[in-house]
C-alpha cells in the first residue's frame, strides 16, 4: 500500500526523540491540500493508533480519547494510564491474541478500523469508538460517483445497534466500500495525530520483520509518552499537548479553540 514505503523512517528507536517529529509540526499545504479545499473529518488518532471520530460541530475528541485514558479522573494522563491504553488497543489488534500482529491484522486494522491511513475520508456518527467489548459502529464513506452511495460496512457480522466485534472472525465475503480516496499526499493518519506516522501501527514494527511484537509496540508508546512530555512532569494534560494539523485547520475554520 502507498502509506507503507513512508514507515521506515519512524521505525528505529534512536536517542534522539527527534525521529518522531510532532505532526503539529508538519508544514501546511506540503504535498498540496489533502482535502482539496474542504473542511477535514473531525478525526483524531491517539498515539497507539486508535481513531476517535465525532460529528463536525462537536469538539475535537481528542477530548475523548484523553476523558478515556484518564481513568481516575484527575485531569492528568499519568505514564501508567498511557501505557495501559495502548496495551488495551494492542489487545484488539492482536486478533488470535498470539502476542503479534500479523500482517492479516494490520490489512484488519487499515481497512476495516482505520481507513483514513488509506486516504479515506470517514465521517463518524459516535464520539465512541469502542464500547466495553471491542465493537467498531458503522461510518458513512464519500459516494464514489453521483448517484453512488452507501455506508462502508467494516464486517458482515454486525452486532447490535450496526456494530461489528473486530474479534469475531471473518466467516463471510467481504463488502467493498464504495468510496473514493480524499488523499493523495501519502499522510494517511499523520494529519489527524499528534506524531508524523502515516500508519501508526506498522509504525512499531522496530525490527523491520513485517511483524509488531507487544514488546516493540509498548516500547514505541513509551517513546510517544517522553515525546509528549516535554516538560518532563510525569503526566500529561490536555491543555499542553500538542494540536494536530487537523484540529488547527478545523479551529481556524471555526473560528474556535479545542
Amino acid at each position: 500500500m502507498p502509506t507503507r514505503r513512508l514507515f521506515a523512517r519512524t521505525l528505529v528507536l534512536a536517542p534522539a526523540l527527534s525521529l518522531f517529529r510532532p505532526a503539529s509540526l508538519l508544514a501546511q499545504g506540503e504535498d498540496g491540500d489533502p482535502f482539496h479545499g474542504e473542511d477535514p473529518p473531525n478525526v483524531f488518532f491517539s498515539p497507539c493508533g486508535k481513531p476517535f471520530r465525532a460529528k463536525h460541530a462537536a469538539p475535537y475528541p481528542v477530548v475523548d480519547w484523553f476523558k478515556a485514558v484518564d481513568t481516575n479522573g484527575d485531569g492528568k494522563i499519568d505514564h501508567a494510564e498511557f501505557m495501559a491504553d495502548c496495551l488495551a488497543f494492542f489487545k484488539i489488534l492482536d486478533r488470535n491474541g498470539d502476542t503479534v500482529i500479523s500482517p492479516q491484522e494490520v490489512t484488519f486494522y487499515e481497512q476495516r478500523i482505520a481507513p483514513e491511513v488509506l486516504g479515506m475520508r470517514v465521517e463518524g456518527t459516535s464520539n465512541e469508538i469502542f464500547e466495553a467489548k471491542p465493537r467498531l459502529w458503522l461510518v458513512q464513506m464519500l459516494p464514489q460517483s453521483p448517484g453512488g452511495s452507501g455506508p462502508y460496512r467494516p464486517d458482515t457480522a454486525t452486532g447490535p445497534g450496526g456494530t461489528v466485534d473486530p474479534a469475531t472472525p471473518d466467516d463471510g465475503p467481504e463488502e467493498t466500500p464504495r468510496s473514493r480516496p480524499y488523499d493523495a499526499s501519502g499522510k494517511g493518519a499523520a494529519p489527524y495525530s499528534f506524531f508524523d506516522e502515516p500508519e501508526p501501527v506498522t509504525a512499531a514494527d522496530l525490527d523491520f520483520r513485517g511483524l509488531i511484537s507487544k514488546a516493540n509496540f509498548l516500547k514505541l508508546a513509551a517513546v510517544h509518552f517522553q515525546t509528549l512530555d516535554h516538560t518532563d512532569a510525569g503526566y500529561l494534560t490536555l491543555e499542553l499537548l500538542p494540536k494536530t494539523p487537523v484540529q488547527r485547520r478545523l479551529a481556524h475554520s471555526h473560528h474556535g479553540g479545542r
